[in-house]
């Protein structure tokens, strides 16, 4: 019955996801609710570009083909449009792995990235550092990261547990910017306790349509916008209904 009903629902959205998208392409939409998250990490690779430190970047503990594998890609999603803006400003970049599948997507990011803005020799493939698969242990060296490194941004986005924690309270001590987000509602707290700001639950996987702003991906931000208010006018009305017969 479920899976009947998202079938109906998916159907229903398609064409309001090609209208919204028509309508962005044209310019005709009004803005995105704003997320503080993502409006931090704007001003982040700006941030760098003007004081000539690197900023650090984790997509979290866990890799791509397991359970976590959305939230692997949500991370990795914000590392390019943050590679594209690093390149472009020939801003230094250091992007942490805890998953050996993770290694070569996030270096084929950044290298793409230099291409894209026309500085193929800035790739540096050291940039991308595989620290350990034990999540408490990956922990461990990115605090070292953040004890010794000059850094201005500290974004962390993925999947995260009480890791984070030690993380970022190391980042907060030395003053640097957080941005951190997840989809574990354990470690959600722990961010919130630690960075300054956080992107929480579903925003990290609309944090790429944010940055990137695709016609497609906005598009499919509204559309979920509104099926959202479809959904509660439904509810509300099928219980008035109830209350009245």
């Amino acid at each position: 019955m479920m899976q009947e009903f998202a079938l109906v629902l998916l159907l229903l959205l398609l064409p309001v996801l090609f209208f919204l998208a028509s309508r962005v392409r044209a310019g005709k939409t009004g803005d995105l609710r704003p997320l503080p998250g993502v409006e931090e990490l704007a001003g982040a690779v700006g941030r760098s570009a003007e004081t000539g430190q690197a900023l650090h970047v984790s997509v979290g503990v866990a890799g791509v083909g397991g359970s976590q594998t959305a939230e692997t890609w949500a991370g990795l999603t914000l590392l390019s449009e943050l590679a594209d803006e690093a390149a472009a400003c020939n801003t230094p970049l250091i992007v942490t792995v805890a998953d050996p599948t993770v290694l070569p997507l996030a270096q084929e990011i950044l290298w793409r990235a230099a291409v894209r803005n026309g500085n193929p020799e800035g790739y540096d493939p050291t940039q991308v550092r595989f620290i350990a698969p034990n999540p408490m242990a990956y922990a461990a060296g990115v605090t070292g990261l953040l004890l010794w490194e000059p850094l201005t941004a500290n974004v962390m986005v993925g999947t995260f547990g009480e890791e984070v924690l030690l993380m970022g309270e190391v980042g907060a001590r030395q003053g640097v910017r957080q941005v951190a987000g997840t989809a574990n509602p354990q470690a959600l707290p722990l961010m919130a306790a630690t960075t300054d700001e956080t992107l929480i639950g579903e925003e990290i996987f609309a944090g790429g349509a944010y940055t990137a702003r695709q016609p497609i991906q906005v598009a499919s931000l509204l559309a979920q916008d509104w099926a959202r208010w479809a959904i509660a006018v439904a509810i509300i009305v099928v219980a008035a209904a109830k209350m009245l017969l």
